[in-house]
């Protein structure tokens, strides 16, 4: 390991851009913590990224499995030098009856699952004066409709963000990322067949690749600590 490989947890770490991220952090000489439910896919990620991976199931909705992840990690490691919160569920449709456990779902995961794992791993964070990095979304900036569950859980995220980059500065460096249509497991979730469809169309023109937004989080975490890039919006450049 080089003098400057650090730390890094990724929750949501089996698809998508916590995998991603992981590949990016893994190439630049840096080890990962991989969190999430899906023990397998985390397993063979880490098999593939070798010793400087570590899988850890856990899911962010459950404050235990993320205390024993941090114990986990840090037996390991000896260390936390960032957290990146972007376990998420994107869950579209109208507002009714029929979206309500879908609702609770996107609140438990996108947003107090943040909470959960920054609350499990902030001790850690703190003694090294490391980095968390909320993934969140432009929905938290552009509510419209048939999002309002999700935009909901996004604009929670960006509020939530900034006042606890208020809370923990100069020690801890909070940063927030809010993409647009990136290719991922997302478009799987939401279950209204009409939304879905329209998703799909959406993310087949669209979509850019999830090692995009890896990368830019990469970008920011090897800032000097004398700054932060607090809060980064990213788009694919053809989406409205």
């Amino acid at each position: 390991m080089s003098s400057d490989s650090r730390v890094m947890v990724i929750t949501g770490a089996s698809s998508g851009i916590g995998e991603a991220t992981a590949r990016v952090l893994v190439a630049e000489g840096h080890r990962v913590a991989l969190l999430a439910r899906r023990g397998d896919r985390l397993s063979a990620l880490a098999s593939e990224l070798g010793d400087q991976a570590l899988a850890v199931q856990a899911d962010v909705t459950d404050y235990p499995s993320l205390q024993a992840a941090a114990e986990q990690v840090v037996a390991h490691w000896g260390r936390v030098d960032a957290l990146i919160n972007n376990a998420g569920v994107m869950l579209l449709g109208p507002f009714t009856s029929d979206q309500h456990e879908e609702r609770r779902r996107m609140v438990e995961v996108n947003l107090l699952g943040a909470m959960n794992a920054t609350e499990a791993f902030l001790e850690h964070l703190e003694a090294s004066g490391g980095d968390i990095v909320n993934i969140s979304s432009v929905a938290g900036r552009t509510a419209r409709a048939g999002n309002s569950g999700y935009a909901a859980t996004k604009w929670g995220m960006n509020g939530w963000s900034e006042a606890l980059r208020q809370e923990l500065l100069p020690d801890v460096r909070v940063m927030t990322v809010e993409p647009g249509i990136i290719d991922s497991e997302l478009r799987e979730h939401t279950t209204d067949p009409d939304v879905k469809a329209m998703i799909q169309t959406a993310y087949d023109s669209l979509a850019i690749p999830a090692q995009d937004v890896g990368e830019t989080i990469a970008f920011m975490l090897s800032r000097p600590k004398r700054m932060t890039i607090n809060e980064l919006m990213l788009r694919p450049t053809a989406q409205q």
